[in-house]
């Protein structure tokens, strides 16, 4: 579903009685704040026109006499979908988390080595109480080209496995209800090279794994897009990204790998962000040269 902005009113607009008539007539809707302004959204384009005329007519006070067209033309209710309704809704977004928990089962959540190696950036050999690791040119001609991407579904421990999976699935599915189910899958695969890369070259061969960097740049795409051209799916709960832009600075200051977290994968963290930035910039930046 692409949400669509209908009304931008001052916050000092009393909009609930105007609310409970939308929802009388079945009218799917939400409510966000934006630049201080309260900003309704519905859904489609022809829905937002057809609200800004219902708008007009009730502060006009003429609303009543226009209650049996209003029923006439009013969408079917849609009641709030299920969780299976949204999985159903957010394929790509469910492949990934899948692929994700398949990955952890297979691996043991990197507690099996042997399984390990087939997911990891650079091809492995343990000998004795050493890790060997084979250059990642030789891995590529022999035609290895998944170690480009296989990290990001490479995890170590549940916790780990359970964040990344909850964090992608808020935020993987706005973007592909808002953009579609090809626009994620690049998003994804570009940032899972990006950062796997990045991490590699900032720590050569090393045993590295994990959404992470995959869902900065997510999340960095949600962000700058909301702050250019604001849609109702890329309006995050409050708290969201100062968390986890906090999060990250802990990270780069190297508290979390002092207080026993274990090593973490920064760069590809910092690189999938920027990376985000980028693109949610680029992109709010068209859509809104679109709209005008």
């Amino acid at each position: 579903m692409t949400w669509t902005s209908a009304l931008r009113l001052p916050l000092h607009t009393n909009l609930a009685p105007f609310i409970r008539m939308l929802a009388q007539q079945g009218l799917e809707h939400r409510v966000t704040e934006d630049k201080g302004e309260q900003v309704l959204w519905v859904a489609g384009a022809a829905q937002a026109e057809y609200v800004g005329e219902l708008y007009e007519l009730f502060t006009q006070g003429r609303l009543a006499q226009y209650q049996g067209e209003l029923n006439a033309e009013q969408p079917a209710h849609r009641s709030q979908q299920g969780f299976v309704e949204q999985l159903k809704r957010s394929p790509i977004t469910a492949a990934v988390l899948i692929a994700c928990l398949l990955v952890g089962l297979i691996t043991q959540l990197g507690g099996d080595l042997e399984m390990v190696r087939w997911f990891t950036f650079n091809d492995f050999k343990i000998q004795g109480d050493y890790v060997y690791f084979v250059p990642l040119e030789y891995g590529l001609e022999q035609g290895q080209w998944w170690r480009l991407f296989s990290p990001m579904l490479l995890h170590f421990g549940f916790l780990h496995l359970a964040m990344n999976m909850l964090w992608y699935w808020e935020i993987g599915r706005r973007i592909e209800h808002q953009q579609g189910r090809v626009f994620l899958i690049l998003l994804t695969l570009v940032s899972a090279l990006a950062s796997n890369l990045s991490q590699f070259m900032f720590s050569d061969a090393s045993l590295f794994g994990g959404l992470s960097g995959v869902l900065y740049a997510v999340l960095g795409h949600c962000w700058i897009y909301q702050r250019i051209h604001p849609q109702f799916n890329y309006a995050l709960p409050k708290g969201v990204v100062a968390m986890m832009l906090i999060w990250l600075l802990l990270c780069l200051s190297g508290v979390v790998t002092a207080l026993g977290f274990g090593q973490i994968a920064n760069a590809a963290h910092v690189s999938g962000l920027v990376l985000g930035c980028v693109s949610g910039a680029v992109f709010a930046l068209l859509a809104r040269q679109r709209a005008a």
